[in-house]
This record gives C-alpha cells, sequence and structure tokens, in this order.
C-alpha cells in the first residue's frame, strides 16, 4: 500500500487518476491497443535478451521490465500531456505482456 501511495506521489497523479467509469471504459479499442503493444514489447525484449545469450529466467525478468517501463511510461507520458493516468491501461498493458509471456514460454522450452 506504501509503495502505491508513494508511486502515485511520485508520478503527480492523484488528482489524475481515472476513475472507472464511461470516460474509460474495460474494453475498447484502447485497450486492444494497450494489449497488443506489451504482448509486442515483451516478445521482441524477450528475443533479444536471448539473442545477447541470456539464460531463460534472465531474458523473462529483463522482458518483463522493459515492458512494465513502456506501460507506465506511456502513463506518465499521458499525464505530461494534460490526459488521465490509466490504471485500466496498466491492467491491460500487464495482461498482455504476462500473455506473451506464457506463450514464450510455451514456445522456448
Amino acid at each position: 500500500m506504501n509503495l502505491v501511495f508513494a508511486f502515485t506521489l511520485w508520478a503527480g497523479t492523484t488528482g489524475g487518476v481515472r476513475l472507472p467509469g464511461p470516460q474509460d471504459p474495460w474494453f475498447g479499442r484502447d485497450k486492444l491497443l494497450h494489449f497488443t503493444a506489451s504482448a509486442l514489447i515483451q516478445s521482441v525484449a524477450h528475443s533479444a535478451f536471448r539473442w545477447r545469450g541470456a539464460p531463460y529466467e534472465r531474458a523473462s525478468w529483463g522482458a518483463a521490465a522493459v515492458t512494465a517501463s513502456a506501460g507506465i511510461g506511456k502513463e506518465l507520458w499521458d499525464r505530461h500531456r494534460q490526459r488521465d493516468f490509466s490504471l485500466r491501461d496498466l491492467t491491460w498493458d500487464g495482461i498482455g505482456g504476462a500473455t506473451a509471456a506464457v506463450v514464450i514460454r510455451q514456445v522456448d522450452r
């Protein structure tokens, strides 16, 4: 809980986090784009780490860090541009990254 509070203070999002509602639905084109972009970033980052010789576990964690950084960075950019910081967008980023990680695990056996 303290980590979430500290992050919101650091990100300056206490007044700009989207509240659930019609302006930020759970499903829509934007959420599909977040899912797809995160899955793609996870896949490319994992492949790049493996290509550079990293073992599977290190490549997975590195790719997850890259994917999370991209998703959080996008929301911070939105906040900077006077748009809302969306926790639902971040949720779809996480789902996309996790889905790609599961698919990669099945392929990289």
